[in-house]
């Protein structure tokens, strides 16, 4: 255990410091919401530390994005290391280096040392994702970059403001090599003013009580996080936990899974989480340095601890073993741009491992985040500027134990994002929404199902040189239940060109895909896991999801085996068969441990010929194919069988 330093404030002024920390952080995103200039950041993909005078965190906001918060820490300390010594009040920095902690190079942060008098006293710290930062693709996701050559400008520690005066030339050297320009040089005085309200705020605060009490302070409300998370820890049984989640595939190599194995060790007030066994780094971008692994496993097992403060405290009890060299702890060159693909493979894992030791917050898996990335030139005007369309959606959360999963929910890497709004994004961007609705049949069955995803189709307006990437995963590795809980669906996006019924099935990862004015694009999100058996859920539960159309009547008979009659859907009139029912539930208790084992050989003829639906591929058969050809994935198959055995079929009775 590190040594705590003994409190020395009062209660009462101790609180007032904590809170005041915090609400510094929160105002940070308030400033940052009002002054920047790119959607992305506008819909809060960003977060914002404050730090101790040695780079320590000591207060996230309430709504900073989760996937950021174990790296701030590393970022600042990076900048300690490269300016100790020669930093000046009103001095702010920039990085957005990976490799020293960081986690894409799209997070850039802005660093501030903050100064009493000539006493440094704490840092601050502003990170907003920039839409792009240069690199092969339009957003800098290239899902077959390998190194990190094509994925953007990679920004050691560096000076943007020196004494307060804004270092313009490097500034727009950096904006210079980027898509956007313009939304990166209003980004940077956004960014640097967010850093300046946390500084005015801790100075009023040395004001009032003192240098020594803030300080003071700043060391207490971490040494706090850590003697609760601790004892939390002391009061829960010693053992280990172990289980393996998935990245789909390696663009660059052959078919099959890529394994992420983590065992946890809880042994007195310390917890070991050991990644040995995880593969090696891919040939792609879907690779984690290990700041992100870090920040993943903070995240995960933040979940479980919602009402304490986060801040470095919190990491103390916690080591973390990963191999090099792996897709858990990728080192310079490799690309890193999609670490978020095994973040959140990171994450649900943390959820189900955490959920057999607190089985009152148990939760099945969460939809996997997607980014879709476009630009080219915006014909709509004159000038035809570049446009640079950015866009994630929401999706399911996991069933919980006694509680079905959030619907239409942003992703478990960062819930304080925002949903982006349409209208915004058809102003900034030559594209129309065509469709966005919560998508029937997404939840993944279960006694208490999983969330719903949506669906979304758009539609490329006038535009000229337009290329289109896709970022994701979960074709293959679907969103799993568990506790006898059925899978979600696959993620994947499909495209009609302009003038055409056809419609083409593009998977879930590609990059540079020339598309033009009239072409429209369609992607749905999956819902969450189910938890338990969805042959025990409440047939007047199954009802109700079919009235709100999140379950069709079809699919409320094969994965819930409960027969519904319509009586008169206009007014939501629907009776169940209860006699029907049990009928068809004891049926299918009788066969669905054969149907998981089918020949994946028949499942993929019977795929073919229309006789089953995807959907039927995935619950009841366990068999993952190519789902543009319908052919089987033999080695993702027999992984996918495993974990649908491990989590879903050993717990059916």
């Amino acid at each position: 255990m590190n040594k705590m330093m003994k409190p020395t404030l009062d209660p009462v002024t101790f609180e007032v410091l904590k809170n005041s920390f915090i609400s510094s952080v929160d105002q940070m995103a308030e400033r940052m919401l009002r002054t920047c200039y790119s959607f992305v950041i506008y819909n809060r993909d960003f977060s914002n530390g404050l730090h101790d005078s040695d780079g320590n965190s000591v207060a996230q906001g309430n709504q900073d994005i989760a996937v950021h918060v174990g790296t701030l820490h590393f970022t600042c300390k990076d900048v300690i290391r490269a300016f100790e010594g020669n930093m000046l009040p009103g001095d702010v920095y920039a990085i957005n280096d990976p490799y020293a902690g960081g986690t894409h190079f799209s997070d850039v942060r802005l660093i501030r040392p903050i100064f009493d008098e000539d006493h440094l006293i704490g840092f601050s710290q502003s990170n907003g994702h920039w839409s792009d930062l240069g690199g092969s693709v339009p957003g800098s996701f290239d899902v077959a970059a390998r190194e990190m050559f094509r994925e953007g400008m990679r920004i050691t520690p560096i000076r943007l403001f020196h004494g307060g005066r804004f270092c313009a030339d490097v500034a727009n050297m950096i904006a210079a090599n980027t898509r956007d320009p313009q939304s990166i040089i209003g980004d940077i005085h956004s960014q640097a003013q967010a850093t300046q309200v946390a500084e005015g705020d801790l100075l009023r605060l040395v004001k009032k009580y003192g240098r020594s009490q803030v300080m003071q302070g700043m060391q207490e409300v971490q040494d706090y996080v850590e003697r609760a998370v601790r004892q939390r820890i002391a009061a829960l049984p010693d053992g280990s936990w172990e289980t393996v989640d998935y990245i789909d595939r390696d663009p660059a190599g052959g078919e099959g899974m890529i394994p992420i194995r983590i065992k946890m060790t809880m042994k007195g007030d310390s917890i070991h989480y050991d990644f040995t066994g995880s593969h090696p780094t891919i040939g792609s971008i879907y690779n984690s340095a290990p700041g992100a692994t870090f920040s993943a496993v903070v995240a995960g097992m933040k979940t479980f601890f919602p009402d304490l403060p986060l801040n470095s405290g919190f990491y103390r009890m916690i080591e973390i073993t990963a191999p090099k060299n792996s897709v858990v702890s990728a080192e310079w060159p490799v690309a890193v741009t999609g670490f978020l693909m095994p973040f959140e493979k990171i994450m649900n894992s943390i959820f189900e491992m955490w959920s057999k030791i607190m089985p009152e917050r148990a939760i099945a898996c969460a939809f996997n985040l997607e980014y879709l990335l476009a630009g080219g030139r915006d014909a709509r005007k004159e000038d035809k500027p570049i446009f640079m369309f950015y866009e994630w959606l929401p999706g399911g959360w996991g069933g919980r134990n006694g509680k079905d999963g959030a619907d239409v929910t942003t992703a478990a890497f960062g819930t304080g994002l925002m949903s982006q709004p349409n209208e915004g994004n058809e102003r900034v961007n030559p594209t129309r929404t065509v469709e966005f609705q919560i998508l029937q049949d997404s939840a993944g069955p279960g006694k208490w199902r999983g969330g719903t995803g949506v669906q979304k189709t758009s539609v490329l307006l006038n535009s000229e040189s337009a290329v289109m990437s896709y970022i994701c995963d979960r074709e293959r590795a679907v969103v799993w239940g568990v506790e006898g809980g059925l899978p979600s669906m696959p993620h994947g996006l499909s495209i009609k060109q302009a003038g055409s019924d056809q419609e083409i099935w593009l998977g879930s990862v590609f990059s540079d895909y020339p598309v033009q004015t009239g072409d429209q694009f369609a992607r749905p999100t999956a819902g969450g896991g189910g938890f338990g058996d969805p042959l025990e859920r409440d047939p007047a539960k199954v009802v109700e999801d079919v009235i709100d159309d999140y379950v069709s009547i079809e699919r409320a008979a094969l994965d819930y085996g409960v027969v519904i009659r319509a009586i008169d859907p206009d007014l939501c009139q629907y009776e169940v068969d209860t006699e029907a029912t049990e009928a068809l539930r004891a049926e299918i208790r009788a066969k669905r441990k054969d149907w998981a084992r089918m020949d994946p050989e028949e499942v993929s003829r019977l795929y073919k010929t229309g006789k089953i639906d995807k959907l039927d591929v995935l619950r009841r058969h366990a068999v993952i194919l190519d789902w543009e050809t319908g052919d089987v994935l033999e080695k993702t198959t027999a992984q996918f069988r495993e974990s649908f055995e491990r989590r879903t079929v050993a717990h059916w009775g």
